[in-house]
């Protein structure tokens, strides 16, 4: 039992951060998540593979270390599928529930009574999330326009 708890306890806080996607093109040969640019504008010509949503773990502080750990996720999703793009669509903070609950007991028994107060705190960061497109950028293909040629 109590080897099992670590792994339980592992594969727990592994899946809070899981990226979601939903096949809209032709996915790729994998590649490596350091070949996946991220694009906050879309380039001239791309294709798109995949709609992506993510969000940084329950125990990732820090809005930098939110943002990295999302972008991390993107590209990882991004690669697996032979995407060598994401274009950002959305991202900001995930609220849940949580803060102060407060409880209040009772008991009476044979004249005597006792009575218990607790008090729970959620101290959990929001999670930071994001919704991208895994694109297809054709390395071939110039993606930015070329200078007209000046004459003297």
């Amino acid at each position: 039992m109590r080897s099992g708890l670590p792994l339980l306890l592992l594969a727990l806080l592994a899946g809070c951060a899981s990226t979601s996607q939903v096949m809209v093109g032709q996915a790729r040969p994998p590649i490596t998540p350091d070949q996946v640019r991220i694009y906050n504008q879309p380039p001239p010509h791309y294709e798109e593979v995949a709609m992506l949503e993510t969000q940084s773990g329950g125990f990732t502080y820090g809005e930098q270390k939110k943002m990295d750990e999302v972008l991390a996720n993107l590209r990882k999703s991004a690669a697996a599928l032979g995407a060598n793009g994401v274009l950002l669509q959305g991202h900001g903070n995930a609220y849940s529930g949580g803060g102060v609950g407060v409880g209040v007991g009772g008991t009476n028994y044979g004249g005597h009574s006792s009575t218990g107060v607790g008090v729970g705190f959620n101290i959990s960061p929001s999670p930071k999330h994001a919704s991208a497109m895994a694109i297809w950028v054709d390395p071939n293909v110039p993606n930015m326009p070329s200078e007209a040629p000046t004459t003297p």
